[in-house]
């Protein structure tokens, strides 16, 4: 079995004992994002279109170092804070991803530190990657 840990490239302080994402055989899982200031470790708070939106964009980021863009990714898990912001999330998450969509699990969590969303994706590492 072959693994590779990916980092997210604007990460500087530790948010925990995981990675931001770690490559397994071809299959390309990326831990749990939130609305970050990568640089600070410490939540940016805003509507859930905006904190889905960083969210996002940090997956993008981690999914980048690993070789992959997000229309490799095949599965995602979304955790919203309030269930009831879910047609916002689902806005920000819909412009994202485009026409083709992963399949998706989205579920009402308690979350750290008063974010409104967090999300993990897997995706596939294209071949020669």
């Amino acid at each position: 079995m072959s693994r590779r840990e990916i980092f997210h490239p604007d990460k500087k302080v530790s948010t925990g004992h995981y990675s931001a994402g770690l490559i397994v055989d071809g299959w390309f899982y990326v831990s749990g994002q939130g609305p970050l200031d990568m640089r600070i470790g410490q939540p940016v708070r805003g509507t859930i279109e905006e904190e889905t939106k960083l969210t996002l964009d940090h997956i993008d980021r981690i999914l980048r170092e690993g070789g992959c863009t997000r229309k490799d990714v095949v599965k995602c898990t979304c955790h919203l804070a309030d269930i009831k912001d879910f047609d916002g999330f689902n806005r920000a998450y819909g412009e994202y991803f485009g026409d083709v969509k992963p399949a998706r699990t989205t579920v009402q969590s308690v979350l750290w530190n008063g974010i409104k969303v967090e999300i993990d994706a897997i995706a596939r590492v294209p071949q020669g990657k």
